[in-house]
């Protein structure tokens, strides 16, 4: 369960550093760094929370969610 809180750690650090990616170099399709860091950090929270939730369920010993089952 740690290791879940780790992984959603991940992107509340890396998008609260604002210093490190506050700067227009290096451009990726005429985007600034920082639009295009923040708009990848998108894509990555979404696989981090995903493999958090898979770990998480892993833990309880359960891998699959049925309907009207009693939690």
């Amino acid at each position: 369960m740690a290791i879940a809180g780790v992984l959603l750690a991940i992107p509340i650090i890396a998008l609260l550093w604002v210093p490190h990616y506050a700067k227009v170099e290096p451009r990726l399709f005429g985007f600034p760094f920082f639009f295009w860091y923040q708009f990848v950090w998108v894509f990555v929270c979404s696989g981090l929370t995903y493999t958090a939730y898979r770990l998480t369920l892993s833990a309880r010993g359960r891998t699959t969610h049925k309907v009207g089952e009693d939690r």
